[in-house]
């Protein structure tokens, strides 16, 4: 009788292990989904609303270039009041909510 292979792990198995085991590393990989969706969500009511990143950004009172950083998926910086002149900009509101940690954490 053959002994036994050991299962071997996938890579996402590995890299998820690697990368997202400690506390910290969820919470960093959390903060820039956080980050992400804001990005997106600003681009998408942007283009929604039929404007470029420089009609928006003059109605808002900005530059195109800060427009531009907003709506990168990296950037850190969102504001809740830069949010709210979007948000008025556009004929909209900023919603908060606080939902449950429970969720798990899987990478993108």
């Amino acid at each position: 009788m053959r002994p036994k292979r050991k299962k071997k792990a996938n890579a996402v198995d590995i890299l998820r292990r690697r990368h997202f085991a400690t506390k910290e590393a969820k919470a960093e990989l959390e903060e820039a989904r956080a980050g992400a969706d804001i990005a997106r969500r600003i681009y998408q009511l942007r283009t929604e609303a039929g404007l470029t990143q420089g009609e928006l950004a003059k109605l808002v009172g900005t530059s195109r270039p800060v427009i531009s950083r907003l709506e990168n998926d990296d950037y850190e910086g969102h504001s809740l009041s830069m949010l709210r002149r979007i948000a008025d900009a556009l004929d909209k509101r900023v919603e908060i909510r606080f939902v449950s940690k429970a969720r798990t954490v899987q990478p993108a």
